[in-house]
């Protein structure tokens, strides 16, 4: 989870992206300037930035020749912008709580992508499993009269799953459940 803002501005440059890509697997800059199509000088100095804002790590120093070769590795294996990031421009669900608009959706998105993040970092800290669980999937409808039929359907279960497990006492846990349209893969 990247949520310092100099970090995100440094991870979505295109080529620093693609060099984070590449460094799922340790490379060297003149290894990775070979992959990329770039000259060595520039992609060391795109692993300097991204290091200097730990995003990659030098995990090996080799002689070659008369210079010494930098092995790197990304510090992670996949990436995500904190919306803490942009915090003061991020949507909250408090300010406007209305189920059917795609803004609250979207809020309610990004408060999940916080929340997951600083989960994950307290569970990788404290060397715990975090219990989450999810579900994805699809559904095709006839018509938008079958869409509303299904999400009074969905409320009214999960209401129900709700009120039968709440408890006073325990750890609170949020459930969200979406309801969008689906996006086409790219071909």
């Amino acid at each position: 989870m990247i949520e310092d803002p100099a970090a995100a501005e440094v991870s979505l440059d295109p080529i620093r992206a693609r060099l984070l890509a590449e460094l799922s697997e340790p490379g060297s800059a003149t290894m990775l300037a070979a992959k990329v199509g770039l000259p060595r000088q520039k992609v060391n100095y795109h692993l300097k930035t991204l290091e200097a804002h730990g995003l990659v790590e030098m995990i090996e120093e080799r002689r070659k020749g008369n210079v010494n070769e930098r092995i790197m590795r990304a510090t992670a294996a996949s990436y995500v912008i904190s919306p803490a990031v942009l915090a003061s421009v991020a949507p909250d669900p408090d300010r406007a709580p209305d189920q059917l608009s795609a803004s609250w959706l979207l809020a309610v998105a990004v408060r999940l992508v916080r929340d997951m993040g600083a989960l994950i970092t307290g569970a990788a800290k404290a060397r715990k499993r975090l219990a989450t669980f999810a579900i994805d999937g699809e559904v095709r409808f006839a018509s938008a009269a079958d869409r509303a039929a299904f999400v009074q359907e969905l409320s009214g279960a999960v209401t129900a799953l709700v009120s039968k497990y709440h408890t006073e006492n325990g750890r609170d846990h949020r459930i969200v459940v979406a309801v969008h349209p689906s996006m086409k893969e790219a071909s």
